[in-house]
């Protein structure tokens, strides 16, 4: 019997669990609605995980940069497939944030983007954007904008890579915990679906997600604080860096470790507390009275 995928029914998220279903072989998609839902971003998950914890579906897709980093009880992220990139993109007519002109109008909806714009160029009118990627590149087509940041990683999936100008540096730009990564979510007690996700799953994909995900939980983060996470598996061993800041710029930190013997959630949890010693906790509390 095919497996069930959950998946809410916007074109990336389609695509998206599209692609999952070709990897198990040909699973039948289930459509959910977040319409309704009250909240942040972590809405988008909740239909799919009511599907899941309903029995109306054996695995959910998810955005992993969507994902609460507290789950549900009886839920547990089974795997990951390989990493999209991760970097968030431009798209608009310049080759670089250098090359944006003075004051243009910036569309995000992302206080982690609007932050780490600002800190860069407080030139720039960032201004609320919201809707599905098709909305929002027909508002850039429209004029509203001067430019657009969207995640690299969601351009590539629904074909679109070719509107990008350019993707931002890690060090400039730090991505959202999770993001590029799909995470496939099972009932923690279902062990033939959560085989079935185990043999498509990536472990560099899983070990970056966990040092991320680790991160933004220390620091008792969500979907909506201003802060950037991303974790990179290389040769030389796991390294993770972060941004922390306020929504209009003028205050942030950056930190970095790298791994020694620790694993990638240990490795999280010691940048997390670096950036509490530098004073991310403070940050994070004066961010969220200002959104």
């Amino acid at each position: 019997m095919a497996l069930r995928l959950a998946t809410r029914g916007s074109a990336l998220a389609l695509a998206q669990a599209g692609r999952i279903a070709d990897l198990l072989g040909g699973a039948r998609l289930v459509e959910v609605s977040s319409d309704g839902e009250p909240g942040d971003k972590s809405r988008f998950v909740r239909g799919v995980e009511r599907a899941l914890l309903e029995g109306r579906a054996d695995v959910g897709v998810h955005s992993a940069k969507d994902l609460p980093s507290e789950l549900p009880e009886g839920l547990a992220i089974a795997g990951a497939p390989p990493r999209e990139i991760a970097e968030d993109a431009w798209v608009g007519d310049a080759g670089s944030l250098v090359e944006v002109p003075e004051g243009a109008r910036v569309g995000t909806s992302s206080l982690r983007r609007r932050a780490q714009l600002l800190a860069s160029r407080p030139d720039l009118q960032v201004e609320e954007l919201r809707g599905n990627v098709d909305t929002r590149l027909r508002r850039l087509a429209a004029g509203d904008f001067e430019g657009i940041v969207l995640a690299a990683a969601g351009l590539r999936r629904l074909g679109r890579e070719g509107q990008i100008a350019f993707t931002f540096e890690r060090g400039q730009m730090t991505p959202a915990a999770g993001q590029g990564t799909l995470a496939l979510q099972t009932r923690a007690e279902d062990r033939p679906a959560r085989e079935a996700v185990a043999e498509l799953s990536d472990a560099a994909a899983l070990a970056e997600l966990a040092a991320e995900r680790a991160v933004v939980a220390a620091l008792d983060a969500s979907c909506a604080t201003p802060i950037g996470v991303n974790a990179a598996l290389t040769a030389d061993g796991l390294a993770v860096e972060a941004f922390v800041g306020l929504p209009d710029g003028s205050e942030w930190i950056r930190d970095r470790v790298a791994a020694g013997p620790a694993g990638p959630a240990d490795l999280g949890a010691e940048l997390a507390e670096r950036l509490r010693g530098a004073g991310a906790d403070e940050l994070l509390r004066r961010a969220e009275e200002v959104v």
